[in-house]
């Protein structure tokens, strides 16, 4: 692993400007699209289509092998973002893992403030089973407020009587909207992208006045039997360190299967820069190989998924 890498991403990082008024959802959103869209990979195809009623990208690696599908949750802190601008990763996690993707375009706030999302999620997952999709064939990921949401979802899948999935992994979640961890303060000098104040405007457009604490706001502080196997991964140089720390945890302690990963110097999720940061292809490898190794421990009897990379 490429210390020189490191230390060039986080001076980058470092280098992005900063109003000294807060842009409007609207600016930061375009914003954010400039500075972070990757397209797909070369050999992932990808079409558009509606899931859950809302619009959605389909990503179809040419290796996949037609069984096991990954729902993906984006990030963006519930006001930016979208399957466009997390087509790259999205990709890349597929490509990797040998399954097509569906990455939803779920409403954004303050427009569509919570639980606007968590339905969204929950009307994605629901559609997919309600076609036929086993939930052993099917999979979650998201990263950083798509992380947390992914998470929320299982849960309001949980409360509807729903089965759970195979599989779900969460790159640097954001896990608790009441910014309790204690990294929110102790790291904000390492982490090169976000302070306090930029994860408290994200909530109080996505939460306002209610409940940050709430089970699908906050899933740090659910109870989290019952959900699948789980793969959290988070750089030891952001802000949210602590709630990737405490909501593996959290589903240690409600006996699911967890495994956490900390890179050490390595940003916000850092799997963005796949391709020019050894340690973003090495965390998605390692990400492909579980949800390979979930959906094969899943159907023991049918032929075995083998991740493309």
């Amino acid at each position: 692993m490429s210390r020189q890498q490191r230390d060039a991403l986080d001076a980058i990082l470092r280098s992005a400007p900063r109003s000294e008024t807060r842009p409007t959802p609207e600016e930061q959103r375009s914003g954010f699209a400039a500075a972070l869209t990757r397209p797909a990979p070369a050999d992932v195809a990808t079409r558009r289509s509606v899931l859950g009623g809302r619009p959605t990208l389909e990503l179809e690696p040419a290796g996949a092998s037609g069984r096991g599908r990954l729902l993906y949750l984006h990030g963006g802190g519930y006001v930016i973002g979208s399957p466009d601008t997390h087509a790259g990763l999205v990709g890349e996690l597929a490509r990797r893992a040998g399954l097509c993707a569906t990455s939803v375009d779920y409403r954004l706030a303050p427009e569509h403030p919570f639980p606007a999302a968590v339905d969204d999620g929950l009307a994605a997952y629901r559609e997919l089973l309600a076609a036929g999709t086993d939930p052993r064939d099917l999979v979650l990921a998201g990263d950083s407020a798509g992380g947390g949401l992914s998470i929320a979802t299982l849960l309001a899948a949980r409360e509807a009587g729903l089965p759970q999935p195979a599989a779900v992994v969460v790159f640097s979640p954001w896990a608790d909207l009441t910014l309790a961890g204690g990294s929110i303060r102790s790291k904000e000098s390492a982490d090169p992208i976000f302070t306090e104040a930029d994860l408290r405007a994200y909530a109080d457009l996505y939460v306002g006045a209610g409940d940050r604490a709430h089970p699908l706001a906050s899933p740090v502080f659910a109870d989290l039997t019952g959900l699948p196997p789980l793969l959290v991964q988070v750089g030891a140089n952001e802000v949210l360190l602590d709630d990737a720390v405490r909501l593996a945890g959290r589903a240690g302690a409600d006996g699911v299967e967890v495994t956490l990963e900390v890179g050490p110097g390595l940003p916000h999720v850092f799997q963005h820069h796949y391709g020019r940061l050894d340690e973003a292809d090495a965390a998605l490898d390692r990400a492909a190989r579980f949800l390979a190794a979930q959906l094969n421990a899943g159907r023991p009897g049918a032929d075995h998924l083998e991740p493309v990379r």
